[in-house]
């Protein structure tokens, strides 16, 4: 391995740690706006995003780049497929945080490194090993633990997970950097987020300007916390295998978790226990023979 491509792989892990850490501790952040509904803080993500990566490319002097890629229809195409997949996985992690879900949605972001794992084996060829099928199959008997123990899909964790995973899989396959990516994506949703400002405006219901200015803040803030881990995220997904940016990520749900049963005291019943038991055995799994499979991979490198 050369010095050029250690330091990029570092680089990957750096950015890929960063985000993950930010989005752990995004609940204690989108817990202070619940008196917004998902929907008008998702709008507010979107536009103010828009403001605050556009002004990046701007002192950049990158917005040429922009229109540039606005003559690209296929680009366009599947930039406004991930902005889909990521306002998804944004409204229904703000709507979890919300609603006493801290804990399932933490779930989502558990199970989402095996959703990486099988996205990769589907369209990215990434061979699996006999133990990292194993891991797989525990992470899904853990779901349907859930599921036949409280006669519920968990359908926030399977929302997070899958939105967020197939996210992954779009901006890798998609030739276009972080910055200019997100950009384009809060432009493509920043009309309907607009249009729904502008109704929420018209019923009396809009929060921005009419609560509190530690709100109004919290509100426009909203754009660090979208753009910065987001960015770093989609740079990681251009370095690193997705297997591996999958495993790095438990960061987050494991911050999400623990804020999740100590700060916001939501319930933790003996089958959300067993549950996360098997995810996590999953997870060690996994982790365990990524590690034993890259101990041999350099070991035949100095061989």
């Amino acid at each position: 391995m050369t010095t050029d491509t250690t330091t990029q792989l570092r680089k990957g892990v750096f950015a890929a740690v960063a985000a993950f850490l930010i989005w752990g501790g995004s609940p204690i952040f989108f817990k202070a706006l619940g008196k917004a509904s998902a929907f008008e803080i998702l709008a507010h993500r979107v536009v103010w995003s828009l403001l605050f990566t556009f002004a990046l490319l701007s002192i950049s002097n990158r917005t040429m780049d922009l229109l540039k890629l606005f003559r690209n229809q296929r680009l366009l195409v599947w930039l406004f497929i991930s902005a889909c997949l990521v306002a998804t996985n944004w409204v229904v992690f703000i709507w979890a945080v919300n609603h006493e879900k801290a804990l399932e949605a933490s779930m989502g972001y558990f199970i989402f490194p095996i959703v990486m794992v099988a996205l990769g084996r589907l369209f990215l060829n990434e061979l699996l090993s006999r133990l990292q099928w194993v891991a797989l199959l525990a992470v899904c008997l853990g779901v349907i633990n859930l599921l036949f123990s409280l006669g519920e899909l968990p359908w926030v964790a399977l929302t997070l997970a899958t939105a967020m995973g197939l996210y992954g899989l779009v901006r890798k396959k998609t030739p276009v950097d972080a910055l200019l990516g997100l950009t384009v994506e809060c432009l493509l949703l920043s009309p309907m987020a607009l249009l729904y400002l502008i109704m929420l405006y018209h019923d009396g219901t809009l929060i921005f300007a009419n609560l509190s200015l530690n709100t109004d803040i919290l509100l426009a803030c909203s754009a660090l916390m979208t753009a910065v881990p987001l960015i770093l995220f989609t740079a990681s997904t251009h370095i690193l295998k997705l297997g591996t940016v999958g495993m790095l990520q438990y960061i987050n749900p494991t911050s999400q978790f623990l804020i999740a049963v100590f700060l916001f005291s939501e319930p933790f019943t003996d089958t959300h226990l067993i549950t996360f038991s098997l995810i996590w055995l999953g997870l060690g799994i996994y982790t365990f023979e990524s590690q034993r499979q890259t101990r041999m991979a350099n070991g035949s490198t100095n061989s």
